[in-house]
């Protein structure tokens, strides 16, 4: 692409490709069809690009060359039924695409014009209906601003992005606002930090324009790191210009030239699409020396990092941008006074980025009438866990937890009972079913005992123990301290100690008021974020489920049969035909009897394996 200088020339290139996408974004009836694959890391893990290749084959042969446009786009959400393609002008939607429905898709769909129904995600086919995907209940009820391209353009080709108003926003914001101006619009707006602090994103940037230096500059987190969460791998995977938009904007509000976005190296898919969409901004001219001539030049980089959940934490990234140990630093001063290379710096998360442009665009109203008084806007989950409709959601903030588990996410499989969300990972807390009808923004989850976070939503049923949920989180914990404060490197050692005792039954009553001591000891003395968090699984757990507590530790027992030690599989003779299968199954021959009458375990022997429970076909063993 030859460089743009002029709004002239960007509207240029802006018509042009939106003939492009106008079959995707309008749904005109065409000569052309564009049949979109995910070309997300859901989808790509179980075969999509196969997909892709079949596709292109089958094509050749059907003699559809030039009237089937393939386009790898990004993640569409419902990663519960990758792969998926969606072709359009319809816009049907076809999931768990296997190797075999291609030539029949082919052939009926995209050579004459007849859906393949038996192939269609079950939801949009009624009767001779096929339904549109956002009629469906998992799209009904979001709303989508970060994720606006996601899963409708190509994210490896400029003109896509620029075809959906891409690069209007900073061309603006050059030619026609001032840095304060700027400011105003996000203060006005309300957006806060999409990262879990929730921070006004607006007074961050106040505060670093206000540091006077000769150098600043503007930082990305996509160092995505709890269990559960992908909310900024996809942004980056289906839509990288919108973060290197707003980082332009955010470099010209402040004063900086240099930015630098930290993606974990385990993000192969984004970090490539980061890196072609950086060199394509660059030949644009979208980054580098005087863009749009207006005497600005901003210039973006990548650092990778090699996956430590500290350097999620401002202060720890940007030692490890600085090539040093990823540790966090006390403050102040902060990063808006002294930051990387001890200059000032702005810090702002993937999803924080990616509402910016919309918001200079739309105007600082129109964000702000989504969500609620002090939450605005909207928030991307990864919703998974015990939950059908696995994948990616974007709701206003206020949204209540039952619709995004109920309406949303399907509700739970096989009939289990609801009894928990995590919420904010490792640093969140548990959200029992009482809470269920809480909306959902800052100020509510930090008043149940969870947090925001960045955006992990696991669900758990009944079958979870809450004991075992938090002994997990502080395992992780464990692991990911840095080791630089007392408070957490010890401190979650001792806690993850005691929840091992309660599992194993070992522990005494004294030993619950010593783990709740010590939460909030580590709470008041840790350093930064993550050991000041990192008790949040435990308290809230024993805030809502302490009955569970109770029960390892007094009657030494696992309410939800998961904690091993405390388990014990017996036979019911009344059940039991004596076919001796268990006996064949069990791997330590704690099993004996004879055949045709009731068997019996020697618990002695038993290591609580429970292939007996799971291979009998009569019911007749349970565990307690």
């Amino acid at each position: 692409m030859d460089k743009i200088n002029t709004l002239d020339q960007l509207n240029a290139v802006k018509a042009k490709a939106a003939e492009v996408v106008k079959v995707r974004v309008e749904g005109n009836v065409c000569d052309v069809r564009d049949v979109l694959v995910c070309g997300g890391t859901g989808c790509t893990s179980s075969g999509s690009m196969k997909i892709i290749e079949k596709l292109e084959e089958e094509i050749k042969l059907q003699g559809l060359e030039g009237k089937v446009n393939i386009i790898k786009t990004g993640c569409f959400g419902l990663c519960a039924l990758g792969p998926i393609m969606i072709v359009y002008p319809e816009g049907t939607f076809y999931s768990k695409m296997e190797l075999s429905h291609v030539p029949e898709i082919v052939e009926s769909h995209l050579k004459n014009g007849v859906p393949v129904k038996k192939y269609l995600y079950a939801e949009t086919v009624d009767n001779d209906t096929i339904k549109s995907l956002n009629e469906t209940k998992f799209y009904a009820h979001q709303h989508r601003v970060a994720l606006r391209n996601c899963g409708l353009i190509s994210p490896e080709h400029i003109e896509e992005y620029i075809a959906r108003d891409g690069y209007q926003a900073l061309y603006k914001v050059l030619t026609s606002m001032s840095p304060d101006d700027v400011i105003d619009v996000m203060l006005k707006s309300g957006l806060r930090g999409r990262g879990g602090a929730g921070f006004p994103t607006g007074r961050k940037w106040q505060f670093a324009k206000a540091s006077v230096s000769d150098q600043k500059y503007v930082c990305c987190n996509a160092d995505e790191g709890d269990p559960g969460a992908f909310m900024d791998r996809s942004v980056l995977e289906g839509d990288p210009h919108s973060v290197i938009e707003a980082m332009a904007i955010a470099g010209y509000t402040i004063g900086a030239n240099q930015g630098y976005i930290y993606v974990r190296a385990e993000y192969p898919i984004a970090v490539e699409r980061l890196q072609i969409a950086i060199k394509q901004a660059e030949e644009a001219g979208m980054l580098g020396d005087n863009i749009f001539g207006t005497g600005f030049s901003f210039n973006l980089g990548l650092r990778l990092g090699a996956g430590a959940f500290v350097c999620g934490e401002e202060t720890a990234l940007m030692s490890s941008i600085e090539g040093n140990r990823g540790e966090p630093r006390c403050r102040p001063p902060f990063p808006a006074v002294k930051g990387l290379f001890a200059k000032p710096t702005i810090l702002n998360n993937v999803e924080t980025y990616a509402n910016v442009c919309q918001i200079i665009l739309n105007g600082p109203e129109w964000f702000a009438s989504m969500g609620t008084e002090k939450s605005k806007g909207t928030k991307v989950f990864a919703l998974g866990g015990k939950i059908h409709n696995t994948g990616l959601v974007e709701v206003p903030m206020g949204t209540t937890l039952r619709t995004v588990i109920e309406d949303i996410g399907g509700g739970i499989p096989n009939g289990k009972k609801f009894k928990a969300a995590q919420t904010g990972g490792p640093s969140g807390g548990c959200i029992p079913a009482e809470h269920l009808d809480i909306p959902i923004d800052y100020d509510n989850l930090i008043s149940i005992g969870s947090m925001m976070g960045s955006g992990g939503l696991i669900v758990m049923d009944e079958d979870n123990c809450m004991v075992d949920i938090a002994k997990f989180f502080l395992e992780f914990t464990v692991d990911e301290s840095c080791g630089k404060c007392t408070a957490c490197r010890i401190g979650t050692k001792r806690m993850y100690e005691i929840l091992t005792k309660i599992t194993e039954g070992k522990a005494e009553m004294e030993d619950l008021d010593k783990l709740e001591e010590l939460c909030y000891y580590i709470k008041d003395n840790a350093l930064c974020g993550l050991g000041q968090t990192a008790p949040n699984p435990v308290l809230s757990t024993m805030r809502y489920f302490k009955d569970e507590y109770i029960a390892h530790v007094r009657d030494k027992r696992c309410p939800a049969g998961v904690c091993k030690s405390l388990l014990s599989f017996k036979i019911d003779p009344s059940l039991c035909k004596g076919c001796s299968l268990c006996a064949k199954k069990c791997p330590v021959g704690a099993i004996s009897g004879e055949l045709k009458k009731p068997f019996s375990i020697d618990t002695s022997k038993c290591i609580k394996c429970g292939l007996c429970a799971s291979n009998c076909k009569f019911g007749a063993i349970s565990k307690s």
